[in-house]
């Protein structure tokens, strides 16, 4: 249960750490003939035990059918199943403080719960929920792996004081640490290193006198002495290869697999060390690396990566390969291991990886984390938490889902651990393959035609070589003439309508594409999908199809259960079924006045004061003019605006859908034409585009008229007086020439001339006449 740590360091810089619709109705198309068949086809499958469920013609499948269904075709018995989880081993997180009483590496626990077992049903999830709290003080083995070839040369000479120094900077971390040391250099075969005898003896050149090349050795096993790593790695020499060097994955697989922390056969992955030495160098390839990240898991290996900056972009890959790893970067004589090592432990040992064993076939897995500060992680990120600091807990829900039963139907188990450590969660599957009634199953039941079968369930299992609702054929009499006649209707020509299979004399009705589609009856001449429609749904959407019949619900009637018998739906604003003006027909109101119109019969497009009614609002959407400009789209928006081009082209009244043609003066003399309509529940305005308005006097014309009019008067005036003095010169001449032929006086008077003295005489003058 102790974090080990394996260090491993080349040129490259290697280093290890390792820690102690469904599409239609997936029920009947299982075409289940149990109900444990029908149980595993999925969560939503139940299956009628009812005995006098089926109709004639269904056949035994039928009973299998999601639970709403079942419930709607008049089963009351229905089994179905559920899973459930027990939990079996349940220790508390450890809340250890550093520098408290040592416990044992098993003693410490960091996931809770630690044991469960969990029965199945199929399709149906079952949830459960660890908890993960990263204990202080918890106990770290290192394993320092270091390449010897002899590029590392300077190298080595810094790694010989590491123990010591490890060993104080890692109390800051833990009081429980150990320290281990093992070396590689290449395989011992060409083209790795030179076969030479001399070259085997000192693989290097010149006068340096070098160790003999090997694949992997272990020096020290784990530790707490830090003087011994310091001793015995003072005395390790460097040795020579000549190709870069590859030794270390048969290094790392050598470690995590032997508990120390011409090749064409593969890594095998077990332990081949003898007197520390590895000796099938030579015999086996390297590992590859999906079996090294397998090995490394198993073995609760995290592993961090040590490389000079060259090398950086190949050991990063390298890691999003492994889970669990890092990159550090080492200097060039590996000054900065120390360093190196604290920081990527610090790293990994902050972030929790969950994985789980192999899974049974037919078994799912799904994560999601409750991390630090509420974060929620889902899919793959759902199996990881990161920048947990000691003392932190978090949680993960896992959901766990069969789907149907394994082949050997028997109990499984699978592990679930936090990458790098020892710990783990063992959880035991057991499926649920048979319905509880099967347990009450009668065997060769007399209701199973003579025993030919099981009763269970409220149908009959037949026994092998047996077939029908009660078992009552032989396979190999399942179709005869004789038995054809029984499954004619009206002695005709087809066989069960054309719709089914004789069976045993008796129809058994076919299949249709889509699952809800279902032949009846004794001769299949039933089905559920042939009724009235409305609205494009069967029988209204307000019944069901029985035998081409709808069926209605409550509170509707007619052929296809589209007339509603609810009058609340009349109801106009005075309580008034359709304004008093109306009869409730199928819940819509029918208007027995034609100038009433609408839902409620309250519409009255032709009444007075519809024109005055609709005016500001008409003229603020047509023209952005009037009143109601400015709050023209709050109050004006609830009538559809349609423009025409002239009055000729606004709408005509018809019997259908009255309409109100309306003409308005707005505030500057300019005459609208529009027309107010009511289509259903639609409100409808045309209206003429362009204003009628009055033109302005033209001076020049009025002018000339009146000169002209004063002048024509004038003339006219003269001309009549003119004419009136003729006539009457001409009466007066007429009239003298009358009294001229008609006088009489004596030829010495002229009768035309008069005297201009008048005579008189004075009284009072002796009457004597006085001449003037």
């Amino acid at each position: 249960m102790d974090l080990k740590l394996l260090f491993m360091s080349t040129l490259f810089g290697i280093i290890c750490c390792s820690s102690a619709q469904q599409e239609g109705n997936e029920c009947i198309k299982a075409n289940a003939l149990s109900c444990g068949q029908c149980i595993q086809v999925g969560a939503k499958c139940g299956w009628c035990t009812d005995t006098e469920f089926l109709k004639q013609g269904e056949p035994t499948s039928a009973r299998c059918d999601e639970l709403e269904s079942l419930k709607k075709r008049g089963c009351d018995k229905i089994e179905n199943p559920h899973g459930s989880q027990r939990i079996l081993k349940n220790k508390a997180v450890t809340n250890r403080k550093k520098g408290a009483e040592k416990l044992r590496p098993e003693d410490i626990t960091q996931i809770q719960p630690q044991k469960l077992s969990l029965n199945l049903r199929s399709g149906e999830p079952q949830n459960i929920k660890l908890r993960f709290k990263r204990a202080e003080d918890y106990p770290i083995d290192l394993y320092y792996l270091m390449d010897l070839s002899y590029s590392m040369k300077d190298d080595l000479e810094n790694v010989k004081n590491l123990g010591t120094s490890l060993m104080k900077e890692m109390s800051k971390i833990t009081s429980d640490f150990r320290i281990g040391f093992g070396s590689f250099v290449e395989k011992t075969v060409m083209p790795y290193i030179s076969t030479t005898p001399a070259k085997l003896l000192n693989p290097c050149t010149g006068d340096q006198n070098c160790t003999s090349p090997f694949s992997y050795k272990n020096v020290l096993k784990l530790t707490s002495n830090g003087q011994q790593f310091n001793s015995l790695v003072g005395q390790q020499q460097i040795s020579g290869n000549l190709d870069s060097p590859e030794g270390g994955f048969d290094a790392i697989m050598q470690v995590a697999v032997c508990g120390v922390s011409g090749i064409v056969l593969p890594n095998d992955g077990k332990c081949h060390l003898e007197n520390n030495m590895y000796t099938m160098s030579h015999y086996y390839d390297y590992p590859s690396i999906a079996h090294l990240v397998q090995k490394l898991s198993e073995n609760n290996i995290q592993t961090i990566f040590a490389v000079t900056e060259e090398f950086q972009p190949v050991y990063k890959e390298l890691k999003n390969l492994i889970p669990k790893s890092a990159v550090g970067t080492l200097s060039a004589n590996s000054s900065n291991v120390i360093n190196l090592i604290v920081d990527a432990y610090n790293s990994l040992s902050s972030e929790v990886i969950l994985e789980n064993s192999k899974l049974p076939e037919g078994v799912t897995i799904t994560y999601q984390s409750r991390c630090k500060n509420g974060v929620v992680n889902e899919g793959e990120n759902g199996r990881k938490c990161s920048n947990i600091s000691i003392g932190d807990e978090v949680s993960f829900n896992i959901n766990i889902t069969a789907q149907g039963c394994p082949k050997q139907g028997k109990p499984e188990s699978i592990k679930i651990k936090p990458l790098g450590f020892t710990e783990e969660v063992e959880i035991l599957l057991n499926f649920i393959c048979e319905c509880e009634c099967h347990k009450h199953g009668i065997k060769n039941s007399d209701m199973c035609h003579n025993g030919n079968g099981t009763f269970e369930c409220g149908a009959c299992r037949c026994n092998k070589g047996r077939v029908g609702r009660q078992c009552e054929c032989r396979k190999d009499e399942v179709s005869t003439e004789d038995l054809d006649k029984n499954c004619r209707k009206d002695n005709g020509t087809d066989i069960c309508s054309n719709n089914g299979e004789c069976v045993c004399g008796t129809c058994e009705c076919k299949k249709r594409d889509n699952p809800e589609e279902r032949y009846s009856g004794k001769f299949c001449e039933c089905d559920n999908f042939n009724c009235d429609r409305s609205n494009n749904k069967l029988c209204g959407g307000h019944g069901r199809c029985e035998c081409r019949v709808c069926i209605c619900d409550a509170n509707y009637t007619g052929s296809a259960c589209d007339c509603s018998l609810d009058t609340s739906t009349c109801l106009a604003s005075n309580k008034q079924i359709c304004n008093g003006r109306g009869n409730c027909e199928c819940g819509t109101c029918r208007c027995t006045d034609p100038k009433f119109q609408g839902p409620t019969c309250e519409i009255c497009p032709t009444c007075p004061g519809v024109c005055t009614e609709h005016k500001e609002c008409v003229q603020c959407r047509a023209f952005g003019t009037g009143e109601k400009k400015d709050t023209c789209e709050r109050d004006c928006s609830y009538f559809n605006l349609i423009k025409v081009k002239d009055r000729d082209k606004l709408p005509q009244p018809v019997q259908a859908f009255p309409l109100m043609h309306c003409k308005e003066r707005d505030a500057n003399d300019c005459w609208f034409y529009y027309t107010y309509a009511v289509n259903n529940t639609e409100k409808e305005v045309h209206v003429v585009d362009a204003l009628e308005c009055p033109a302005g006097p033209d001076i020049i014309p009025i002018v000339a008229g009146v000169v002209t009019g004063i002048v024509l008067i004038g003339l006219a005036l003269l001309l009549i007086w003119k004419l009136l003095m003729i006539i009457h010169d001409r009466r007066e001449f007429a009239k003298f020439e009358k009294e001229k032929m008609n006088a009489k006086w004596d030829t010495t008077e002229n009768p035309i001339y008069k005297s201009p003295i008048n005579k008189f005489k004075n009284p009072n003058y002796g009457r004597k006449a006085v001449a003037l």
